[in-house]
Order: structure tokens, then C-alpha cells, then sequence
């Protein structure tokens, strides 16, 4: 089947040479930001409000598949945003992405049951999926590669002023009984209509860009068979380790994710060009490294910014307020490192060595991470958080930058978006697997941890301390250790370990805080692969030109010239 498609050419919106004014593009610039908020905000903003969320809806046993619900449609989207803008153009597809978040946030704000939030959550999901990949690739087409570093730092700048602003915005609106007639946790929702539909005005007065229209295939075929493959891998992801990783449920996850997995590579080489993601991109070696690098960029991130607030939080005693704010480090990391790296970039013309030290850097701060004890004073933790902001501002964007500036400008929208792929299932399998490790050995260590301080006199006068004997909170451990125990405690809530005598707590403190330095180890040893790989990135030129301005070059020669649209 052929679809009549745009692509961009000069017009009086860009002038002569399609190139636009960098007020032009703050001002686009302005509601990418806004789009992009929305999806970075929710993420957080929910993962702070859901055990509260839960509780409310009588959903605590199947509360994962809020996040599983989200994180299926959100993935899987991602690449047919590229795809499809590439053929139609992006601002219809940038304003379908808003109009589904829109609609899926007012819907889960009005969820009476956590099936019915979780078949939301997947709608939200449809929409954020575009967000970020239409963003960036917007940017590359108004951007020539030497500068956009300038501009994509404000993306960076946005993920961690969410990272920051969510848990506080959650945590607030999670612990209101209502606010304006409505129950707190539903403005965990609602509060993204209000920006969504500011993003929504701007983004439909002021992203006008020429598109020159072509006869294209849509791959149908390949959408459906990327469904298949990565949809039960994300499934098996976030459900195995409840499931197990070997049981037969797992098992045939794997299964029907390699069959699709496999059906979409033949796919896609039977489509050629047409492709959903056209395997001749995976031709050249920077594009195939970037990727890897991405996906295992994301396992690092992802897997040490799922445990480094569970640390503040249940070694440290914090809020999820409080750990959110005292994550500031780190966005302010992303952000030095974003704008130094792109104002470098832009003299320059050279990327390679900022993912080479950005790859070191995010693995010492995780080696320094897995130093670090219930004990350890919180100002190493914020420096350790400084540096693995730094590291990630420095990779996250050159290896975006060197995707798009591989490819031509006809495949913008799919390779910007395969980087977002690439990185979500990478953090996804990090987070997957770093939690995995952490509660697969944090039993064991606080029993080990319980068996080193029972013996000391210490330990045995605070045992018959009157006080300790009277609080109920108590109790609970103590039968254990009666009873030969003592770390065999329900794990799934561990709010009872603040609510503990301190002397009691200890060991359950201990336990966490050496099974997460297992799990930072493990990170820091996924980055020096990474570190190891992107030595072999090689660093090519950086046109001094826009997407725009490169189609119009590829243009100028075409006959006959086809009829004109704005995007």
C-alpha cells in the first residue's frame, strides 16, 4: 500500500536556505519542552504516588502493571513515531502524542480500580512514546549537528528537573485527602492537563515546517511483529522476578519474544527501505555502536537511578520527597555536562571523547556507589550523584547527536528514534536485573548481618532493655530472633524498619545497604563494557547543516517537483 508523504523543503517559513533563527527556534523550542515534561514529569511524579495509589484502588498485588502497562506502549510506539513522522511529518504526529497523553491522564484520573488505571496508564503510554523521539527529532531538523548540542542540553535539563520536581509534586499530592473537591492522587494526573494543553497551543501555532511530499509503504507487518517480539520480553522484564525467571511463564515470554524478534528481522530485510527500522542504517558502524551504547547507557542509568533512591530512602530514612530533592546533584551534573559538551561540540565539530569520559565517569561513580554503607555520611552519596549526573549529560546526547548525523535526513524520525528505543530497553533490562539482584540476595545479607550483631554485648543488653521490650513495633523482629531468625521479615513493605528500634534496625539497615552495593558493582561493571566499546566509536564529521537544509540540497535536483505542504 502507498501513502502520500512530506518532506521538508525551504519555504518563507525557513527562508531561502531553510535555515531557521535561533529565535525561531527557541520559540518551537517552547513546546517540545512542554511535550517533553509531560513524559518525563509522569514518570516520576507516579512512581512516588503509587503505593498510595494502590491502597486507595485495592490494587496493591497488581499495582506493577501500572508501570508494565505504560512501559509496553511507550516502547513499542517509540519507533513507529519515527517511522511514521519520517512519511507524514512530525507535527501531527508530535500533536497526536500530546492529545493521547492528554486523554490517558484525564482517564486515569478518573480510575475506579487499578485494572482500569493500568488499561490508562497504557493509553498515557501511546502518547509518551512520541514525546521525546518527535522532540529530538524536531530539533534535528531545524538544527544542523555542530549546534544542536546547544539545544538538546535543554532536553537533559527537563529529565532532570523532573527527576527532581516529581517525587515532590507526587509525594504532595499522593498525601492530600483531596484538593479543589478531588481526591489527592488523582492529581498525580490531572496536573499534566493544564501543561499539556499549553504544549498543545504552542506546538500547533509556531511547529510549521515545509514537507515535499513521496509515494512511501507503511510496514504494517513490521509494526506487528515488533509487537510481538518486544512486548513479552517487557512483560518477562518487569513480572519475572515475582514469576520467577524460570518458570514456564517466563519461559514462553522469552519464547514468543524470540520468535518475534526473529519474524521482524526477516521483516524488515524483506522490506528494505520501506522498513519500520531499515536494517541498512545497522550497515554503518557508528550508528550499530551508538545504539549498543545507548542500550547499555540506559541498563547503567536506569539500574543505578532505580537504586540510589531506594538507598535514601530505606537505609537513609528519607521521604520520597525528600530523596527527590536530594537528587538535585545529579540534575545539576546533567545539566553542566550538557551544556559544556554541547558549547564544545559546536567549536569544534567533535563528539568522541565526550561519551569516552562520560562512560568512565558513570562507572566510577558506580564503584563509588557500592563503598558506601548505612554509615556512610550523606555528602559523599550527593558527590558520588554529581558525577553520574556529569557522565550521563555527557553520553546521552553525543550519542544521540551521532546517530542522527549518521544517517540521511529522509531517516531522521526512525533514527532519532531508535536511540530512544535502544535506551528504554536497555533501562529496562537494567532495572529488570538490578532489582532482581537486590532482593535475590537482600535476604541473606541481613540474616548474615543479624548473625554478626546478636552475639555482641551490645546487641544482647539492648535485647533486655525495658524500653525496647515495651514497643510493639518491636515485636515482630524479636519473635524472629526467638525463633532462630531475625532477617526473615515481609520485604515488600519495609516502612516498618523506620518505626523499629534503632539498635534493632541496624542489621536490616546493614543488609540493604551491602545488597545494593552489589547491585551498584554489578552497574559499574555493565559501564566498563561500555567504556571499553566506545573507544572503537569513530568520530565523523558534523554537518554545519539542518535536516531542512539537507533535504533541500537532495531537492534541488529532483523532477518533476512534486507539490509542497507545511508540516
Amino acid at each position: 500500500m502507498s501513502t502520500t508523504a512530506e518532506r521538508a523543503v525551504p519555504s518563507p517559513a525557513t527562508g531561502g536556505d531553510g535555515a531557521l533563527s535561533h529565535r525561531q527556534i527557541l520559540t518551537v523550542l517552547s513546546g517540545l519542552l512542554l511535550g517533553l515534561l509531560l513524559a518525563a514529569l509522569d514518570q516520576t511524579i507516579v512512581s512516588a504516588a503509587m503505593r498510595t495509589i494502590a491502597d486507595q484502588l485495592h490494587g496493591q498485588t497488581i499495582q506493577a502493571w501500572g508501570t508494565t502497562a505504560y512501559l509496553i506502549t511507550s516502547t513499542i510506539s517509540t519507533p513507529l513515531y519515527g517511522k511514521l513522522s519520517d512519511i507524514y511529518g512530525r507535527k501531527r504526529f508530535f500533536i497526536t502524542a500530546i492529545s493521547l497523553f492528554l486523554v490517558g491522564s484525564a482517564l486515569c484520573g478518573m480510575s475506579q480500580s487499578m485494572y482500569e488505571l493500568a488499561a490508562f496508564r497504557a493509553v498515557q503510554g501511546l502518547g509518551a512514546g512520541g514525546l521525546f523521539s518527535l522532540a529530538l527529532a524536531i530539533i534535528g531538523d531545524m538544527v544542523s549537528p555542530r549546534e544542536r548540542g546547544r539545544y538538546q542540553g535543554y532536553f537533559l535539563a527537563v529529565f532532570g528537573l523532573a527527576s527532581v520536581l516529581g517525587p515532590v509534586v507526587g509525594g504532595f499530592f499522593a498525601g492530600l485527602p483531596s484538593f479543589l473537591g478531588v481526591t489527592g492522587w488523582r492529581w498525580v494526573f490531572l496536573v499534566n492537563l493544564p501543561i499539556g494543553l499549553v504544549a498543545l497551543t504552542v506546538v500547533s501555532r509556531v511547529l510549521n515546517l515545509p514537507h515535499r511530499r513521496i509515494e512511501h509503504r507503511v510496514d504494517y507487518l513490521g509494526a506487528l511483529t515488533l509487537v510481538t517480539g518486544v512486548v513479552p520480553l517487557l512483560i518477562v522484564a518487569e513480572q519475572g522476578r515475582e514469576w520467577g525467571w524460570a518458570s514456564g511463564r517466563s519461559l514462553a515470554m522469552f519464547l514468543i519474544g524470540a520468535i518475534g524478534l526473529a519474524l521482524f528481522s526477516f521483516t524488515e530485510r524483506r522490506m528494505g527501505d520501506e522498513a519500520l527500522l531499515p536494517l541498512r542504517l545497522f550497515r554503518s558502524s557508528v550508528f550499530s555502536l551508538a545504539n549498543v551504547l545507548n542500550f547499555i547507557v540506559g541498563m547503567g542509568m536506569f539500574g543505578g537511578m532505580a537504586s540510589l533512591p531506594l538507598y535514601l530512602q530505606i537505609v537513609k530514612g528519607y521521604s520520597p520527597t525528600e530523596s527527590g530533592l536530594l537528587l538535585l546533584p545529579l540534575m545539576i551534573g546533567i545539566m553542566a555536562a550538557s551544556t559544556l559538551s554541547g558549547q564544545v561540540i559546536a567549536r569544534t565539530g567533535r563528539y568522541r571523547v565526550f561519551p569516552i569520559i562520560g562512560t568512565a565517569a558513570m562507572s566510577a561513580s558506580l564503584f563509588l556507589f557500592s563503598r558506601i554503607g548505612a554509615d556512610t555520611p550523606l555528602w559523599p552519596t550527593l558527590s558520588t550523584a554529581l558525577l553520574m549526573g556529569f557522565g550521563l549529560g555527557l553520553c546521552m546526547q553525543t550519542l544521540v547527536l551521532a546517530v542522527q548525523n549518521d544517517v540521511p535526513p529522509g531517516d531522521m524520525g526512525v533514527a532519532t528514534a531508535s536511540a530512544t528505543f535502544f535506551r528504554q530497553m536497555g533501562g529496562t533490562a537494567g532495572t529488570a536485573v538490578f532489582l532482581s539482584i537486590l532482593f535475590g540476595v537482600v535476604g541473606d545479607r541481613i540474616a548474615d548481618a543479624f548473625r554478626a550483631a546478636v552475639p555482641t554485648a551490645s546487641f544482647q543488653a539492648a535485647l533486655h532493655d525495658p524500653a525496647l521490650l515495651a514497643n510493639p513495633d518491636n515485636q515482630v523482629v524479636l519473635t524472629a530472633l526467638r525463633g532462630g531468625g531475625g532477617g526473615n521479615a515481609d520485604l515488600n513493605n519495609t516502612s516498618f524498619i523506620q518505626h523499629l528500634d534503632p539498635r534493632l534496625a541496624q542489621p536490616f539497615l546493614d543488609g540493604f545497604s551491602s545488597a545494593m552495593d552489589t547491585v551498584f558493582l554489578v552497574g559499574g561493571v555493565v559501564m566498563l563494557v561500555g567504556f571499553a566499546l566506545v573507544w572503537f566509536l569513530k568520530n565523523q564529521e558534523l554537518s554545519s547543516k539542518s535536516g531542512i537544509q539537507r533535504q533541500a540540497e537532495d531537492a534541488a535536483g529532483a523532477t518533476p517537483e512534486p507539490a509542497l505542504a507545511l508540516d
